[in-house]
């Protein structure tokens, strides 16, 4: 068995069902992140891709299966265990969640403020030491109304980054932005790889923005994994909802 085979990958589901009421949402999913990759779970509206992150994370506990974080099985794990888990995430929001109150500093410096007990200056030195790797030292007195929308999602992943997590959750990061802001967006996910050796899972229907990004891509549809792949083979997909999914995006483009 070689090294890479050994280790454990950062998030692997097995068999992953869950159910709200009467209505099968995920249906036996299968997925291995491996650590350090960029992965990105694409997929339509109400495919499922909400719920698949939640589980990632624990928010949200399977009917069937195993959701296992660096070899732990989370569905398992209640209480402290499962904040430790937590502690290993990161989470860069759709709309930033960034507090409108605080300049981009204390935004960032909010986790270990809050969670931490950090004196004020090493706080403050690991804070600016972040700042300084995402271009953002310019801007630390500034307040999110008055960043652009890159900005703004640059600033929400320094603060996910700022207690050193393993994995970083994107939720829908490009959704509402114009091309050049998306490709910020596209340049900070892989600067967070290349910078930061994180783990990365991108949940996107963004297709041009997952085929810049991914080392493979998930495609999730009716709650199935219907491909998983490069994104390079993704373009060769026969799945009929895939090829409409990707013609769609091609006519446009």
């Amino acid at each position: 068995m070689s090294l890479s085979e050994s280790i454990a990958p950062a998030i692997e589901l097995n068999h992953v069902t869950k159910s709200f009421m009467s209505h099968q949402v995920l249906s036996g999913i299968n997925l291995m992140i491996k650590k350090g990759q960029v992965r990105v779970i694409l997929g339509g509206s109400g495919s499922g891709k909400s719920v698949l992150m939640k589980h990632m994370i624990g928010l949200l506990k399977p009917d069937l299966g195993q959701v296992k974080v660096n070899g732990i099985d989370i569905a398992a794990l209640d209480g402290k265990d499962l904040i430790t888990i937590r502690q290993q995430f990161g989470m860069v929001f759709q709309q930033s969640a960034l507090f409108d109150s605080m300049n981009v500093f204390d935004n960032v410096a909010f986790p270990l403020v809050e969670k931490t007990a950090l004196s004020t200056q090493k706080i403050r030195e690991l804070v600016l030491d972040k700042l300084d790797i995402l271009g953002l030292s310019h801007a630390l007195n500034k307040y999110p109304a008055e960043l652009s929308g890159g900005m703004r999602k640059r600033v929400g992943l320094a603060r996910a980054l700022i207690n050193n997590p393993q994995i970083i959750l994107y939720d829908e990061p490009t959704t509402g932005l114009d091309p050049i802001t998306t490709d910020n967006v596209d340049q900070m996910i892989l600067e967070a790889k290349s910078k930061f050796g994180v783990t990365s899972v991108v949940i996107s229907h963004d297709i041009a923005s997952a085929l810049k990004v991914a080392d493979e891509v998930a495609f999730l549809h009716e709650g199935k994994i219907v491909e998983d792949t490069t994104p390079q083979l993704l373009r060769q997909s026969e799945h009929p909802f895939v090829k409409k999914f990707l013609a769609t995006w091609f006519a446009r483009t």
